[in-house]
């Protein structure tokens, strides 16, 4: 047998090799700033005069720091009841989901359930094609949810795009010999699905609960539509209100007022942006490599 001679050092690289490895670094630092930029422009933007963000220039640091756009945001009493209201919405919507979604999509991947693949057309089929926004609304006050939280919950509780990546994940990730085991342990199909798929679910549990609770952090049409009271509308039709509350009592004869108003307007729009997705940018580095799993999920299988 020949004897395998390892080599001291590092492996030498071709010219090919490192030509191939700068051109990459290049292209991945100039996507890295395509994305990253525009998300410091907009933090920067809601802390610069407006005068210099209207001006078009590049924003690489602070230029002359004006924060009246968050005094005003801060101290506009309703952005605090929406932030609690987008809190409940959210986490009762995520549990809801999540109560719905993941049964379901075990479910569908037994291969024993009876008219399985009926059932998964007529979930993909709502993927293409839907009843529209009138029948919705309807539907929404002939089942007595308007302006209450069941009207924001239960028409997103069950996403089908969702129910299919939990559906992959159970047909590959489940095995049916653990199944057929477990029964021949006496374990019903109950115990089965609580006592060993759940435990080994997590995975899937995280991104489902990062999927919808994005969606309904960020839902702003459904609220606008289905909500009637001030006091129970979420943080995005807050803020929107916000805005064009002070684009109205922008209208006065003072041409300095008017100007002031102005800025004050220009700034809000990036500051509403900033507190809007300041949430999520907090938590989301903590979940990134869930949201990378739920990406793959399903992408391969056998």
């Amino acid at each position: 047998m020949k004897e395998h001679i390892r080599r001291k050092g590092p492996i030498r690289q071709s010219a090919g090799d490192r030509a191939f490895n700068i051109v990459n670094a290049v292209v991945m630092t100039l996507i890295t700033v395509v994305i990253v930029y525009p998300l410091y422009y907009v933090l920067l933007a809601s802390i610069t005069d407006p005068v210099i963000v209207n001006s078009g220039k590049l924003l690489f640091y602070p230029e002359s720091p004006y924060f009246e756009g968050y005094a005003r945001a801060f101290d506009y009493a309703p952005l605090w009841t929406g932030y609690g209201n987008t809190l409940k919405y959210t986490v009762v919507g995520t549990a809801v989901a999540l109560l719905c979604t993941i049964p379901a999509g075990y479910a569908l991947s037994r291969m024993d359930l009876p008219g399985r693949r009926v059932i998964m057309f007529l979930f993909t089929f709502t993927m293409f094609f839907s009843g529209g926004i009138i029948p919705l609304y309807l539907v929404i006050k002939s089942l007595h949810m308007y302006d209450t939280i069941w009207a924001i919950v239960l028409p997103v509780a069950v996403s089908a795009y969702n129910l299919i990546v939990c559906r992959s994940f159970f047909d590959t990730g489940i095995p049916t010999e653990m199944l057929e085991a477990a029964r021949i342990d006496g374990c019903t199909d109950f115990k089965f699905f609580f006592r060993i798929v759940i435990p080994l679910s997590s995975t899937i549990i995280a991104v489902m609960c990062l999927f919808y609770a994005t969606a309904l952090w960020n839902m702003f049409f459904n609220p606008l539509m289905f909500l009637s009271g001030k006091e129970n509308m979420p943080l995005q039709v807050v803020l929107r209100d916000l805005v064009l509350m002070n684009q109205a009592t922008s209208m006065t004869n003072n041409a300095e007022e008017i100007a002031m108003r102005q800025k004050l307007v220009e700034q809000l729009k990036y500051c509403i942006v900033v507190l809007a997705a300041a949430p999520l940018l907090i938590v989301y580095p903590f979940l990134q490599k869930y949201f990378a799993k739920g990406v793959m999920v399903g992408a391969v299988k056998g």
